[in-house]
């Protein structure tokens, strides 16, 4: 389906005038012709005016009115005639239908959040809000709900995206799908598992993310940005076909799942003291192996090989505890 796009229809406040001044017409010749039928003269002019005064509502059905950013797609018996793009006050052959199958889709995206059913309390009274088959251009984000998906080690994460989309070919949008909202949200879903699956939630070994046959260090909470590329360009291959431009895809929320998520938080504490005990430990020796060098140049003391083990003992357990060392003080010799 090719877009076609109605440039000379922007005459829309011509023909009202022009049908506003036939309709007064009608009404004088009206009036006109009852006070000749009332004298017996010719009665055309009242059956004329008459007809004309019936049937010139029929023109104004014809007329309208576009906001920026809105467009309106036309068509004549079921036929597309052509889109209605821009601001402007058209007119176009009365007889032509708009169509929008989306117009009573509500998503959770913005400038499509409102109820059609607005209550007002003050006089308990109803306002019904009728849905507008006007398509809108404007770029609209979707908030897809979080889902719980699992990575590429099996282990299940939870994941929310925001897209931001907006229509560049109505034609397609309307006719290639039958609910372009409700398409474009079941694609934003089956691309987020699709990517998922390919990242691990945190660095781990021996993993592919590429797909060069190399181990990399991509995950999905390291990684955000190329995953969120990657997703973005995931979803433009498959609503390409409905006229949808996918502007930017972003992760909103990224946890692992409940049920998992408190042994998962042990591991990475276990994993955080293990390097902070690791750096303490290369710290500890590096420290006593300068201890020993310093004494043995500067000649402060001779120590065997017995108290040499004793002295890296004691240094090792006052560097590396966790509380304060509180040493016993020596006042006799040596040995």
């Amino acid at each position: 389906m090719t877009e076609i796009i109605l440039t000379k229809k922007k005459n829309g406040m011509f023909v009202l005038l022009v049908n506003l001044l036939v309709l007064a017409a009608a009404i004088f010749g009206m009036i006109m012709g009852a006070i000749r039928l009332e004298s017996g003269e010719n009665i055309w002019l009242f059956i004329i005016s008459m007809i004309v005064l019936l049937l010139g509502w029929i023109p104004l059905c014809g007329l309208r009115v576009l906001k920026p950013q809105e467009a309106l797609v036309l068509t004549l018996f079921g036929k597309y005639i052509g889109t209605l793009k821009g601001d402007g006050f058209y007119w176009v052959n009365p007889f032509c239908s708009s169509v929008n199958p989306a117009a009573k889709t509500r998503l959770n995206q913005s400038g499509d959040v409102s109820s059609s059913m607005v209550h007002h309390a003050a006089d308990s009274s109803v306002s019904v809000e009728l849905p507008s088959k006007k398509i809108s251009l404007k770029i609209m984000t979707l908030n897809n709900n979080r889902q719980k998906i699992n990575d590429c080690l099996g282990n299940p994460v939870e994941i929310g995206i925001a897209v931001t989309w907006r229509i560049v070919d109505t034609a397609k949008a309307v006719f290639n799908v039958d609910n372009y909202k409700e398409f474009l949200s079941l694609q934003c879903d089956s691309a987020l598992r699709n990517i998922v699956r390919i990242y691990p939630y945190d660095v781990a070994p021996n993993v592919d993310t590429t797909g060069d046959g190399i181990a990399d260090e991509g995950s999905l909470r390291g990684s955000s940005e190329v995953v969120a590329q990657r997703i973005r360009e995931e979803i433009q291959q498959r609503v390409n076909e409905a006229g949808i431009e996918i502007v930017e895809a972003r992760i909103t929320y990224l946890a692992y799942a409940t049920e998992i998520a408190a042994v998962m938080l042990q591991r990475q504490q276990a994993s955080a003291i293990i390097d902070a005990r690791k750096m303490i430990v290369d710290g500890a020796v590096g420290m006593v192996e300068m201890a020993l060098d310093r004494l043995n140049q500067n000649g402060v003391v001779q120590l065997d090989e017995e108290r040499k083990a004793a002295m890296v003992s004691n240094l090792l357990v006052v560097l590396c505890g966790n509380r304060d060392a509180q040493p016993v003080v020596n006042s006799g010799s040596l040995y």
